[in-house]
């Protein structure tokens, strides 16, 4: 069942435009992957989703379409992004960065919260005091998808989330986001140019190239394609 989807949708800045037509479509519970280079379009369609850019077309999140909503309304409805660059709090410390993706819920359900993802983050429960600031990229990167959480997403949105990671951190920060999503069914949508361990996870994939999508399909014969191994898995 179809539980997220643009259609047509543009996007551009100022009079540049950046997405063109673009059409997405995810099914509930499932992972899927937005692949592209650098400069293809892929965080512009994550700001588009979340109403941080002009945008013309559709974009429903279980029936409910967000074109024209605010960013905080968007949120509201259920939709949790992790940026590129992970946007932690670098001077506050882990167990702040989590409340203050709770600011809405009341002060014991965001405490049950951060114990429940802390089962999924156990190195962020260790450094629950420490500044953020002092955290490995990787750890770093766990806040921000634990912080993502804490604010009880149905769509949760992660942009590059491989950046700047060793291969065998992006590999465990894959590991636990399937982990999550096994375990509780929140849909998850990755934009990544690190197509190995992303199309791993996923069920289905996309291809952006110059802000269109260009392929699409299950993830597992996008892995075996030997146009995408070529281009995106070396």
């Amino acid at each position: 069942m179809t539980f997220f989807a643009t259609k047509q949708l543009t996007a551009s800045y100022g009079r540049g435009t950046v997405l063109h037509n673009v059409e997405v479509s995810v099914d509930q519970g499932d992972i899927a992957v937005i692949l592209g280079a650098n400069g293809a379009g892929k965080t512009t369609f994550m700001r588009a989703i979340t109403g941080l850019v002009k945008t013309q077309g559709s974009i429903v999140l279980d029936g409910l379409e967000l074109v024209g909503k605010r960013t905080h309304s968007i949120a509201r409805h259920g939709i949790a992004h992790v940026p590129q660059g992970r946007g932690t709090f670098k001077d506050l410390t882990v167990a702040d960065n989590l409340r203050v993706g709770g600011y809405r819920l009341p002060e014991r359900q965001v405490a049950a919260l951060m114990d429940r993802w802390y089962d999924f983050f156990p190195k962020l429960k260790s450094r629950s005091n420490q500044l953020a600031g002092g955290m490995s990229g990787g750890e770093q990167q766990m806040l921000a998808i634990a912080r993502a959480l804490i604010s009880q997403p149905r769509l949760l949105l992660l942009d590059e989330p491989s950046l700047g990671l060793a291969p065998k951190v992006t590999a465990e920060v894959f590991s636990v986001l399937t982990e999550i999503n096994a375990e509780t069914g929140i849909t998850v949508l990755v934009v990544e140019q690190n197509a190995k361990v992303a199309l791993a996870a996923a069920s289905k994939g996309f291809v952006m190239e110059t802000g269109r999508i260009v392929r699409s399909g299950p993830a597992e014969s996008m892995r075996n394609d030997d146009e995408i191994r070529r281009a995106y898995l070396g």
